[in-house]
């Protein structure tokens, strides 16, 4: 199994520079530009009206750019003067609902976008074909995807993971240059998604195919890909590592939008900021002078807890605690009446009314107020 990109080649399977799309006046897309590794999984995350599923139906053909080059294998699927139809572009689509043939089997969905000649290998004359029949490659798809026994199933007899591996086996059949997969665990359980986050990872680092995916769902993101673009209003704000992302957001807003933050005012000092916590160290400084007011950015596990000693005007008061067994959210009303939440461990358990000290742990990020 492949463990991550494979950077040995100085192609990268797909590139979009500066790709821009427009429905009427409202502007989906603007310059998106990123670049895709064999081997890697890129998610695309952003909230509903960002341009994150018109920037993958682009790369996928089905939409028309307005400017903008995308390139496959280093070949140019769509530029000045140039445009290649889906069919030929060698991608995999696996589209939010699977799109399986409810008339076909596991074996002829998995084997559908493969020829044989000039036909594809399910329309030969006995088109039920048994697993002994079918093609190698089908068998390896079903292999991959942990389906070896399924082969003979309809759609109407698997439950919604199976489901969605099929439609991957499928996407992946042709060996496409990349996969683009839409909102991929949108249909599924929300039980069920961890373990199938896992399962899909490990499918597509298998089989060393680039993949693009859309979600809104900062877990997903975070937890599948090895880099995350976070787009907002048709622009890709910043991409990089899922820890890159969470820890050193480059904007406000992706600072709150993939994950849980506390935001206090503070005043830059030298090496860090001066807020209601104390003297609070920053892990990008801002290149501003010193004097500026700035919101600093903390996780809440980036803060602790510990009894304050007096119960009197310094402390903190705990507001509420919720409680997972494994850790617990505690929030916390400061002196100044600003709220905040620390995510801890569970060995002390929390009380509303609670006199507490709020320690950092770590260093934080400062954006200009």
């Amino acid at each position: 199994m492949n463990s991550g990109p494979d950077r040995t080649g100085d192609t990268p399977a797909l590139v979009a520079q500066r790709v821009s799309k427009a429905f009427g006046d409202t502007v989906a897309v603007r310059e998106a530009s990123f670049e895709v590794e064999r081997g890697e999984i890129v998610a695309l995350l952003g909230p509903s009206g960002c341009g994150k599923s018109t920037t993958l139906r682009v790369l996928a053909g089905f939409e028309q750019p307005d400017d903008g080059v995308v390139q496959i294998n280093g070949e140019i699927a769509v530029g000045p003067g140039v445009w290649k139809p889906p069919e030929r572009r060698r991608i995999g689509m696996v589209p939010q609902d699977f799109a399986l043939f409810p008339h076909l089997s596991v074996a002829e969905n998995i084997g559908f976008g493969l020829t044989d000649g000039h036909r594809a290998w399910w329309t030969r004359p006995v088109r039920r074909l048994r697993r002994a029949q079918a093609p190698a490659r089908v068998h390896e798809m079903l292999e991959l995807v942990g389906l070896h026994d399924f082969a003979e199933r309809y759609p109407h007899e698997l439950s919604g993971g199976e489901a969605q591996r099929v439609a991957l086996a499928r996407a992946l059949a042709p060996e496409p240059a990349a996969v683009l997969l839409d909102e991929p665990f949108s249909n599924l359980d929300q039980n069920l998604r961890a373990s199938l986050r896992l399962a899909m990872r490990n499918i597509l680092k298998a089989a060393n195919t680039a993949a693009v995916f859309v979600t809104h769902d900062r877990e997903e993101a975070l937890s599948l890909a090895d880099r995350v673009a976070v787009m907002r209003d048709g622009r890709i704000e910043q991409i990089g590592p899922p820890d890159d992302i969470y820890y050193r957001p480059e904007t406000r807003f992706i600072g709150t939008f993939v994950g849980d933050a506390n935001i206090l005012p503070g005043e830059r000092t030298r090496g860090g900021a001066q807020t209601e916590l104390g003297f609070v160290v920053l892990a990008d400084l801002p290149s501003e002078s010193t004097g500026q007011t700035v919101d600093v950015l903390l996780r809440p596990e980036q803060l602790a807890l510990k009894p304050c000693r007096d119960d009197g005007p310094g402390c903190a008061n705990v507001i509420s605690s919720e409680y997972y067994g494994h850790d617990q959210v505690v929030r916390v009303r400061l002196r100044s009446g600003v709220e905040v939440e620390a995510r801890l461990r569970t060995e002390v358990v929390w009380h509303p009314d609670d006199p507490v000290d709020v320690i950092v742990l770590d260093d934080a990020i400062a954006f200009p107020r």
